[in-house]
């Protein structure tokens, strides 16, 4: 059992597998060309595997592939029957912008994927195109359709943008209630790489808007996660507001990027590299960093509405 400095249980593990991404979303990295790519020095999935396989048996439940866009990374799809054959149980996911999606759908699910969250900030066309400065809904809505007919369960996830998508929410969330899906509602997360001139929307405001047409009832707050879950008459839907402290009491995860990077937190200043251990095959050298990263793992994240703090990460390089 892994459990950190403050007694938290740690079963959750997030595998950024790539920092390229095919969009360039205002709210990450709106200033990299297209044709930019970035200097990966990436651990194999065989690599990555061997730690996936130690994390597993040290009690890690969970694990939920991103990016960048995951499925950039070429045979994603054989790293994901690889954790699924090695524990079949295990809660396995991926988030993904969607847009390759209709090409991958289906081997994912034979790969053993159990479930996905698509990002879904908009239903027009002119607004997508430019949120990810790039024609993207059409293809997004197609790999959406063919995640669901190939029996994969879907939520989406909605960055929540004034004089963006504000008036849009609702639309939203009727979208994925007649998909049978959820959607969660994200707080935008300040970063300087992000286009300056974003705000986003908070809890409350998300709530206000939905309320012009619903009753939004608060249906219990998510003991490990940063969501509070919701119902809009009879549907549920969620808020994930990372600006909260309210979840790092229960906070079960850690990160591995790429590279091999630990990240106890969502920001990068307390992260140590497997790397080095993981490519000699040392996988109990690996642990043992491992043990220390949940030593260093910080009691709650950085991010404080009264000290307005910015985050110097770029989230694609981290899965955030």
């Amino acid at each position: 059992m892994l459990i950190d400095q403050f007694g938290r249980k740690i079963n959750y593990l997030r595998i950024s597998v790539t920092q390229r991404c095919n969009f360039r979303c205002l709210y990450c990295m709106p200033k990299i060309p297209f044709n930019h790519q970035p200097k990966e020095n990436l651990l194999s999935f065989e690599e990555l595997f061997l730690f996936v396989k130690a994390a597993i048996d040290e009690g890690i439940e969970k694990i939920r592939i991103t990016g960048g866009e995951p499925l950039l990374r070429k045979d994603l799809s054989i790293f994901i029957k690889m954790i699924h054959d090695y524990k079949k149980e295990l809660d396995l996911a991926i988030t993904t912008n969607g847009f390759l999606l209709k090409d991958f759908a289906k081997d994912l699910k034979n790969a053993g994927l159990k479930r996905l969250n698509v990002s879904l900030d908009t239903l027009d066309e002119k607004k997508a195109k430019k949120l990810a400065q790039k024609d993207v809904l059409s293809s997004v809505l197609a790999g959406i359709e063919e995640a669901l007919n190939v029996g994969l369960k879907v939520k989406l996830n909605t960055v929540a943008l004034k004089n963006l998508n504000d008036n849009e929410l609702i639309a939203l969330l009727e979208f994925a209630k007649s998909k049978n899906m959820q959607i969660r509602f994200i707080e935008f997360m300040e970063n300087t790489h992000a286009y300056g001139k974003l705000q986003g929307l908070k809890r409350d405001e998300i709530i206000q808007i939905l309320s012009q047409k619903y009753d939004i009832k608060l249906i219990k707050k998510a003991e490990k996660a940063p969501v509070s879950l919701y119902s809009a008459n009879d549907y549920e839907f969620g808020i994930i507001d990372p600006h909260s402290h309210e979840f790092c009491d229960s906070c079960n995860r850690i990160r591995l990027s790429a590279e091999g990077h630990l990240i106890p937190c969502l920001y990068f200043d307390e992260a140590l590299s497997i790397k080095e251990a993981i490519k000699k095959g040392d996988v109990k050298a690996a642990v043992e960093i491992l043990q220390e990263v949940l030593r260093n793992k910080p009691e709650k994240n950085k991010w404080s509405v009264v000290d307005n703090e910015t985050s110097m990460r770029a989230f694609y390089q981290t899965g955030g």
